[in-house]
């Protein structure tokens, strides 16, 4: 499982130009299943994602994780961070997570990050989605749940 997060200090998602999901302060996570993750992965992953310190605290230095810098979280699902860009020009996806393995890791884990006690909004699996964020810093990390 594989999660690229933005701090941000606001973030929303869109299906057909209506809004679905949207927060103020917080992690933008975009995540992508692949077809070897299990349920382990998306425990690994809500249990470091919300722990990276990468808020600011009052000295203006990144030491505060989410709970303690008061965020939100939104997940938004997107297959293509397992893309294989090594051969040709098109991206393959063979190490993407079929559909119904990916909805059921993606809502998994949604699920363990509310278990956490964190407001999490989220996109709609599988729809095609647009994502509006404002980055804050820019603070931009790709985790993996295999180094979680």
């Amino acid at each position: 499982m594989r999660a690229v997060v933005q701090r941000v200090t606001r973030a929303r998602v869109s299906v057909e130009g209506r809004g679905v999901g949207a927060i103020g302060r917080g992690l933008l996570v975009l995540l992508g299943v692949a077809s070897s993750d299990q349920e382990a992965d998306c425990h690994a992953l809500a249990r470091r994602l919300p722990a990276l310190r990468i808020f600011p605290d009052p000295n203006g230095k990144m030491n505060l994780d989410l709970v303690a810098a008061g965020g939100q979280m939104l997940v938004v699902s997107q297959f293509t961070l397992l893309a294989d860009t090594r051969g040709g020009r098109r991206p393959s996806f063979s190490k993407a997570a079929p559909a119904e393995q990916a909805r059921s890791l993606y809502e998994l884990f949604i699920a363990a990050c509310r278990e956490r006690g964190l407001e999490v909004a989220h996109g709609h699996f599988g729809a095609k989605m647009e994502v509006e964020l404002v980055n804050d810093g820019p603070v931009t990390l790709i985790v993996d749940s295999n180094e979680a």
